[in-house]
């Protein structure tokens, strides 16, 4: 048991992509702010690759750099993990019995993936030709699924929201569907969704269902996954709500699966959540509802925006800014207006690349017609994305482009 206590000015919760950038760009101004990162995790994984890495597209060791590497100079690296909070004392519990005193308090905690939830599945994941591209280890498997797939039925699923990267399921969907017709492979394809479309916002929804009607892909609204038999190759759906409420059984060849998410479970029984069990802070200053000395951003609060690395990329300054202006009470206070970024991967080779803001205001970087796939896109994802992903951990966030645009209600004619 370790009782010591430890006294920071700020302590930041997470040392992934938010929680590293935050402290680099506090650090980059206020070179003698004292800092402590709180993460546990020997390794750092640029997770938007591993859509690519399940499609063929991309080496799985690329996305893989060491903690140690990737946290700004100048940190106190704590390489343990959060217990409790008690925000009223300003202190938190360590897992090793230690405590950390702080004046502020930045929670970039990110999310966690509830294999457990779906029954069955974790027995199963990595074997059976049931996979999924949440997770390092098993992006590789997918891909090997798929370059083994010689026809059948391939099922594809997504869980109820919120999750990280809402377009992630179907990425591969597309990837896969491109694969089968350029192989001349008769599989047929499906897609599962607890919701009521392919994509929360109709602007690129729409554009989405021509995309699934070019590939002959069978959208399934209203079915949640719920239990796999991998030895049986069979899937289990719930499908309608109260007394309408039944199962679904397929079969299957090949199953991507993403799994059910949610916030840490520290943060659900900890003072800090609301009784959603996420972070409850305020959507534009990101400073937490109820205690002025702590701020939240990334995947764990309660903010109604896509979770992606480009939501954190616009969280991370804002929250520099208020933070440092309640330390200094003087300095410029900034405002988060929503963004997000999903390159909504179509075909290998093309993308398209939906940005928005709160409440699926289309606000694209580029000021052509977003709904469209281009090639370039496809290099922006492959190439630059990674390359600014690993330089936004050391404070530099690149141009930042986006803004409100007007585009035709018709969704244009496209090509995956």
């Amino acid at each position: 048991m370790n009782d010591t206590v430890a006294r920071h000015v700020v302590a930041v919760v997470g040392g992934g992509a938010a929680g590293a950038t935050t402290a680099a760009l506090l650090k980059s101004a206020q070179p003698d702010l004292d800092i402590a990162i709180i993460e546990p995790s020997e390794h750092h994984y640029y997770q938007p690759a591993w859509t690519l890495v399940g499609g063929g597209a991309y080496d799985v060791a690329r996305t893989r750099r060491r903690t140690a590497d990737c946290l700004p100079a100048g940190v106190t690296w704590i390489r343990d993990r959060v217990d409790a909070f008690a925000p009223e004392q300003n202190r938190l519990a360590l897992a090793s019995g230690g405590t950390i005193e702080y004046r502020y308090l930045v929670v970039a905690a990110g999310l966690q993936l509830d294999w457990h939830k779906i029954e069955g599945l974790e027995a199963t994941l990595g074997r059976n030709g049931v996979s999924s591209n949440y997770r390092y280890d098993l992006a590789p498997y997918t891909w090997e699924c798929l370059r083994g797939l010689r026809g059948g039925e391939a099922l594809f699923t997504q869980p109820a929201m919120p999750i990280k990267c809402a377009g992630a399921p179907q990425k591969i969907l597309d990837l896969a569907a491109d694969h089968c017709r350029r192989k001349g492979i008769a599989a047929g394809m499906h897609f599962f969704t607890p919701g009521p479309a392919m994509f929360g916002i109709p602007f690129y929804s729409q554009a989405l269902d021509k995309v699934v009607a070019h590939y002959g892909i069978q959208p399934h609204f209203g079915h949640n996954l719920v239990a796999v038999d991998g030895p049986g190759k069979r899937a289990i759906f719930e499908v309608g709500a109260g007394d309408e409420k039944r199962r679904v059984e397929l079969g299957f060849d090949l199953l991507h699966v993403v799994p059910p998410q949610s916030a840490p479970d520290f943060i659900k029984a900890s003072p800090l959540a609301d009784a959603s069990g996420w972070m409850s802070v305020d959507k534009h200053s990101l400073r937490h509802t109820s205690y002025e000395n702590v701020f939240g951003l990334g995947d764990c609060t309660t903010t109604p925006n896509s979770k992606t690395a480009a939501a954190v990329r616009a969280q991370a300054p804002v929250v520099v800014a208020n933070l440092l202006h309640a330390l200094r009470g003087k300095g410029e206070t900034q405002r988060y207006d929503g963004y997000a970024s999903c390159p909504l991967t179509t075909s290998r080779g093309r993308i398209m690349l939906a940005e928005f803001l709160y409440d699926g205001v289309v606000a694209p970087s580029f000021p052509f017609d977003p709904r469209i796939p281009r090639r370039f896109y496809w290099w922006l994802k492959k190439y630059y994305l990674p390359f600014l992903y690993w330089r936004m951990l050391k404070g530099d966030l690149g141009l930042d482009w986006h803004r409100v645009r007007s585009f035709p209600a018709a969704v244009p004619e496209l090509t995956p």
